[in-house]
């Protein structure tokens, strides 16, 4: 109805909306002309009735019961033209139409009925034929998307960019596996989303649309899109396209739970790229995929030597009563995985060795793969803040070469390795950057011109302090030629090896140069 009154051949009547607001939010389906009472029954809802009123009821009870019949019968608004039976229009009219309701307008000035139908019925198809344009162009862009195996987060954001709002794709356990909205609202949305989501199917939808995603009977998720502006093609048909390809994709992934394993791994990625605008943001997205940040207990973790699944990491975590992510390859260590665990304050995770080896053999199975692990774990963390720190010192220890020939899993902790936690905490220190420069400018200089191998020597021999033998086949050197690289480095340094407190620095600049390397 507000659209219609813009129209020049409604304008030549000189409207005046008497009962206007939400009313005038009402969509018109269809102009039909009568002055009859009975009109009412001639009508199937989403009509603009134009009338003189010459056939009208005169009693003011019969008024009223004649406006309660139009609104019974689904009419959209009602448009009198004064001057031909009524001057003004009656006080039991307006009166009806304000009390149920229905838009009303009063036609100062005569117009052709014809001329006004033909407008709005001009604009009215206009409308469904643009409908129609802007569903095929939607449903052309989203069905390329599914042919071409686009992944869900990408499917998302187009979504959020075609209807003007922000779009978040859950799944059945309302856990979020992509969101694509505003920075500003992502913290209040996503802060204790399960409850929302769940409050919204029962039927609170916040002005929410809620769409599922599923198909051959399989639903895998809803697709919920936040309160924006409408489009052409209709909402709930732009987010039933998005649907439908996301649908498309999760039938190609043969069962596969892809939706959550990248969702989740590109999550953490952004996370420890530093890709998120504020740390409350992060958090509540952390929360809002499963992870609990506001109440437990994190930890950093990089498990090196064998694969782990982002899946088979949770269920080693719910198996301790927790949950956990899993990210992408950490710095080129393959194959080598970062994982963000949450786990109650209570666990032997956090206060023993038993805990952590229980959770490092659960993420692999195969004995051989076992062997191979490496569990890397940072300090215990409250908060979004401390995990990341832990994080660090997770992949800071992950670069510490393990002994030659041993068998995992091994763990490695943070809280047993004072200096790794020390050059972590100061990484951003360009003093302890320039320490490190300067110690080890002539063996960098030398494997940059020769291709040599003194750095990761010098790594071997600072791992096993006081066992060259160890060192050297942790070099995959003899121990001649072993003895021969340390002679060098001794010599290109200008250093005493057997000092305690040149080892030390030593051990301090190499820990720097590859905390530094990401």
């Amino acid at each position: 109805m507000r659209e219609l009154l813009a129209l020049p051949a409604l304008a030549d009547g000189v409207p005046e909306v008497l009962v206007g607001g939400e009313a005038l939010d009402a969509r018109v389906r269809w102009a039909h002309v009568s002055d009859s009472a009975g009109v009412a029954r001639l009508l199937d809802g989403g009509e603009l009735l134009l009338t003189t009123g010459s056939g009208w009821p005169t009693e003011p009870e019969e008024l009223d019961a004649f406006i309660g019949g139009l609104v019974d019968a689904g009419l959209a608004g009602l448009v009198l033209e004064l001057g031909v039976h009524y001057r003004y229009v009656p006080a039991v009219v307006a009166e009806a139409a304000e009390r149920r309701g229905l838009a009303l307008v009063a036609l100062h000035r005569e117009v052709k009925f014809v001329a006004l139908t033909e407008a709005v019925h001009g604009r009215i198809i206009s409308a469904q034929t643009a409908a129609l344009v802007a569903r095929d162009e939607v449903r052309e862009r989203f069905t390329g998307l599914a042919l071409r195996g686009s992944p869900a987060d990408f499917i998302v954001r187009q979504l959020a960019a075609t209807l003007g709002s922000g779009v978040v794709l859950e799944n059945l356990a309302h856990e979020v596996v992509s969101a694509e909205v505003p920075p500003s609202e992502e913290e209040p949305l996503l802060r204790q989303w399960e409850a929302r989501s769940r409050r919204a199917h029962r039927g609170d939808a916040e002005g929410w649309l809620i769409v599922p995603v599923e198909a051959r009977g399989l639903r895998w998720g809803h697709l919920v899109a936040l309160p924006g502006p409408e489009h052409p093609a209709g909402r709930s048909a732009v987010l039933e396209q998005g649907a439908t390809a996301l649908a498309f994709g999760r039938l190609a992934d043969a069962g596969g739970d892809e939706w959550a394993r990248i969702g989740r791994q590109r999550l953490v990625d952004a996370l420890l790229e530093g890709r998120f605008a504020a740390l409350p943001n992060a958090a509540a997205r952390l929360e809002a995929a499963g992870l609990p940040i506001a109440h437990g207990v994190q930890f950093g973790v990089v498990a090196s030597g064998a694969e782990i699944s982002g899946e088979r990491a949770d269920a080693a975590a719910r198996a301790l009563g927790g949950r956990a992510l899993a990210g992408a390859l950490a710095e080129g260590q393959a194959p080598a995985s970062v994982l963000l665990v949450s786990l109650p304050e209570a666990t032997r995770f956090a206060v023993d060795e038993t805990g952590v080896l229980a959770f490092a053999r659960s993420l692999v199975e195969e004995p051989a793969a076992r062997e191979r692990l490496v569990l890397s774990v940072g300090q215990a963390a409250h908060g979004l803040a401390e995990l990341l720190a832990s994080v660090q010192q997770a992949r800071d220890l992950a670069r510490v070469p393990v002994a030659r020939g041993a068998r995992g899993p091994v763990v490695r902790r943070a809280d047993d390795r004072p200096l790794v936690r020390l050059v972590t905490s100061l990484r951003d220190d360009h003093r302890l950057q320039e320490h490190g420069e300067r110690m080890l400018a002539p063996l960098i200089e030398y494997d940059l011109a020769r291709g040599g191998d003194l750095l990761d020597v010098l790594a071997a021999m600072l791992a096993h302090p006081g066992n060259r033998t160890a060192a050297a086949s942790a070099s995959h050197l003899s121990r001649s030629v072993f003895y021969q690289r340390i002679a060098l480095i001794a010599e290109l340094l200008d250093a005493d090896l057997d000092d305690g407190e040149t080892l030390t620095a030593l051990h301090l600049a190499l820990l720097v140069r590859r905390s530094g390397s990401r």
